[in-house]
C-alpha cells in the first residue's frame, strides 16, 4: 500500500468518524429540543388551564352582577383558554410541529405577516436596548471626565446627551 493510499484512506475514515459524531450530536440535540418543548408546552398547557379557570370565576361573578355580556365573553374566553390548555398538555413536540407546519401550508400570508410582525418587533427591542447600553457605556466616561466651565472651554470636553445636546445641567453648569 502506497503512502498516497494510506493518507487517502485515513483522511476517509476521519471524515466518516467526524459524520457520525456529527449525526450523534444532532440527534442529542434533537432529542434535548423536543423534550424542552414537551416540557414547556406542558407547563403553558396547565398555566392556560389555571387561566381559564379564573376566567370562568370572573364570568359568574359578571352573571350575579346583572351584566350578561361580558359574562359570555369572559365564558367563551374561557372555553378557548380552556381547550388550548388542554391540546398543549396533551401534544408533544412532533405533534406541534407538524400541526404549526400545516397551519403554514393552510395559511402561508398569516405566517409571513407573523415573521413580519416578529423581526419589526425584534429591531425595536434591539435598537432599544443599544440606545441603553449606548448611554451605559458613555455616561461612565463622561463622569470621570474634568467638569466643563462652560460652552467652548479649550482643552475640555462637554457631555452630550444621547440626542446630541449639551448635558450642561448634568453637571451642575447651565
Amino acid at each position: 500500500m502506497s503512502a498516497e493510499s494510506q493518507s487517502t484512506s485515513t483522511a476517509e475514515r476521519t471524515r466518516e468518524q467526524a459524520q457520525e459524531k456529527l449525526k450523534d450530536t444532532a440527534g442529542t440535540v434533537q432529542s434535548r429540543a423536543r423534550e424542552q418543548v414537551d416540557q414547556r408546552s406542558t407547563q403553558v398547557g396547565e398555566q392556560m388551564s389555571s387561566s381559564a379557570q379564573a376566567l370562568r370565576t370572573t364570568s359568574e361573578r359578571l352573571r350575579e352582577e346583572g351584566q350578561d355580556g361580558p359574562a359570555r365573553a369572559a365564558e367563551r374566553a374561557a372555553q378557548q383558554a380552556e381547550r388550548l390548555g388542554s391540546y398543549l398538555r396533551e401534544s408533544d413536540a412532533d405533534r406541534i410541529l407538524n400541526d404549526v407546519e400545516d397551519f403554514g401550508r393552510r395559511q402561508p400570508w398569516v405566517v409571513a405577516a407573523a415573521g413580519l410582525a416578529a423581526g419589526f418587533l425584534a429591531s425595536r427591542f434591539l435598537k432599544a436596548s443599544s440606545r441603553n447600553r449606548y448611554s451605559q457605556r458613555e455616561w461612565p466616561a463622561a463622569r470621570q471626565a474634568a467638569v466643563p466651565a462652560g460652552p467652548g472651554t479649550p482643552g475640555m470636553a462637554t457631555p452630550v446627551t444621547s440626542t446630541g445636546t449639551p448635558a450642561y445641567g448634568q453637571y451642575g453648569t447651565s
